[in-house]
């Protein structure tokens, strides 16, 4: 099997590295060899210069770099949860993997989102509004960009979620 990117995307809620980190459990069980990244610790740094928020030229120069590290040790399915915004981004990410890319997107009610993002910024109400409201705008972004291959509803457990993704990916 020569080297295949798999990139998780989705609005902030719908379980994206829970889903990415159970694919790698699901990879290993089948004797896959794979690695699996967060792009948001890709990009954790600070200040983010005032023309690229979200650090995107940042997290693709860690994602290059990781890629060919990853890729050189064997790893046949290089996993990563993240959001992608547009299709310029889908090409720029594929690039920084050096391999095929399949984006899958994980779909979850609405309502579930909002009872997640509400338990795990339960102490944080400024951090609640934020993630509530950049749910909503992702969500209407992601929509007009179709930048996924395919959709995926996360509505069982990891486990399940992750066959479904896999088999969408036809991996």
């Amino acid at each position: 099997m020569s080297t295949r990117a798999l990139l998780i995307t989705g609005a902030v809620g719908v379980g994206k590295t829970t889903a990415a980190d159970a694919i790698g459990d699901e990879l290993a069980i089948r004797g896959v060899p794979g690695a699996v990244m967060d792009l948001d610790r890709l990009r954790q740094a600070w200040p983010a210069p005032i023309d690229d928020r979200f650090q995107t030229k940042l997290t693709l120069a860690n994602l290059r770099s990781m890629t060919r590290n990853y890729r050189d040790v064997g790893a046949q399915v290089l996993v990563a949860a993240g959001v992608l915004e547009t299709r310029e981004e889908r090409l720029a990410h594929e690039s920084a993997f050096g391999c095929p890319l399949t984006v899958v997107r994980l779909t979850v009610p609405h309502e579930v989102v909002r009872a997640r993002l509400h338990r795990r910024h339960e102490l944080d109400p400024n951090g609640l509004a934020w993630h509530l409201d950049r749910y909503d705008e992702l969500t209407a972004i992601l929509d007009a960009a179709m930048v996924a291959d395919t959709e995926v509803p996360n509505s069982g457990t990891p486990s399940h979620t992750a066959r479904a993704v896999l088999d969408a990916a036809g991996i």
